[in-house]
């Protein structure tokens, strides 16, 4: 009997796994990130050695992506989605974004 499934994410979850979902969600966010590098002439070609430093990068933002959905009690639907924008943000859009919402934080509690 087929399973129905209501989203890809579900059937991704349910085939492969929480943990290879999230792998595959943090490198198409820095495959995105790299293929838009590649359009604006940031960088030469899209298969260049750019792109081996995309793999350990994708991967920590991962880790650092599923820390921040375990933190804030999201969903397993809505943990590659966070994992994957963080990985397109990478770590210094990531800091960018932390550093606006801990300052709005700070301000709202003085």
């Amino acid at each position: 009997m087929p399973e129905k499934y209501q989203s890809l994410v579900e059937m991704l979850i349910a085939q492969l796994g929480g943990g290879l979902t999230t792998i595959i969600a943090a490198v198409m966010g820095r495959l995105m990130w790299h293929t838009t590098e590649v359009r604006r002439s940031h960088r030469k070609k899209f298969f260049g050695k750019e792109l081996a430093w995309e793999c350990p990068l994708a991967l920590g933002m991962a880790i650092i992506g599923e820390g921040v959905a375990i933190w804030i009690d999201a969903g397993p639907l809505l943990r590659p989605t966070i994992v994957g924008s963080l990985a397109y943000l990478g770590p210094r859009g990531s800091e960018v974004l932390f550093l606006r919402w801990f300052g709005a934080k700070i301000e709202k509690d003085n």
